[in-house]
This record gives structure tokens, sequence and C-alpha cells, in this order.
């Protein structure tokens, strides 16, 4: 199958705090069905949280290992370009979005996907974006389900 899901960091973080059992069956089954990949960025935002963890902190190796499943997607030109135009249009606009939260945007539309955020508040200010939020919607009825170790 094709990649379709973009997930962003805060649902990233979700997952792995395991804070919802629709969440968690939303993203294994995009893992065993091979649709879900991570920006480059949202995986530095992750790297960059476990970096100030304690070395025995058990969430480093949830991290490592979430990470491992995923693909991470390459910043690429057609990215770049379209986070220019996108940082233009919302400061020309009035309604400015997080550096990141944009760049991650920018991905998401250079890569054709479908953002996964629980952050809808800021992501929905970007135009022809595609949003689900995750958090809030149940898994279709009737999917498999993974076990995460």
């Amino acid at each position: 199958m094709s990649l379709l899901y973009l997930l962003d960091t805060n649902i990233a973080s979700y997952y792995l705090r395991r804070s919802s059992a629709s969440l968690e069956a939303r993203v294994n089954e995009g893992l065993l069905q091979q649709t879900v990949a991570l920006s480059v960025l949202t995986r530095a935002e992750l790297r960059f949280g476990q970096a100030g963890m304690a070395a025995d902190d058990r969430r480093r190796k949830l991290i490592d290992h979430f990470l491992l499943q995923l693909p991470s997607l390459p910043w690429t030109a057609r990215a770049a370009d379209h986070y220019g135009t996108l940082k233009d249009t919302n400061r020309r606009h009035g309604t400015p979005v997080g550096e990141l939260d944009t760049q991650i945007a920018a991905h998401a539309l250079a890569e054709g996907l479908t953002l996964v955020t629980h952050n809808t508040r800021h992501f929905d200010r970007v135009p022809d974006l595609k949003l689900v939020d995750w958090m809030a919607e149940p898994p279709p009825v009737g999917k498999a389900k993974r076990k995460r170790s």
C-alpha cells in the first residue's frame, strides 16, 4: 500500500504515551498497512525530546523502537518551495503558524499526504492542507490490531 498520512509530533507523542486506545489502533493499523510516515522534522523533534531525558528513562527505548518502525521522509526542495509560499500566505493573512508546524504542513502538502494531528487549531489555518485528528476519531471497525512491544 502507499503512504497516505504524515504523523505530526503531537500525535506521535500521544501514541508513545499510550494516551488513547483509538489513536493506538489507528497508528498500529497504519504501520501494518504501511500508510503512515513521519517528516524528518517530527523525527528531529522527537529526538530533541529524547535528548533531554535521563539515560535510564524507559521512553528512550520506546522512541527508538517507534522511529525504527516508521519511515522518515526527507525534507525536499519541493517541501521548501511549499514552505516559502505557505509562510508568505500566512504572513499576508495575519494567520501565522509556528515555524516547525509551517514546515511540517509544507512537507505534507509537498508529499500529497494527510496530516494527522491533534493540533488542528494551528493547522486548519493552512490552505489546502488535508487534516485528520485521530485523537477525536474512532478507528474503522473490523481492522486488524497490532501489539506493541
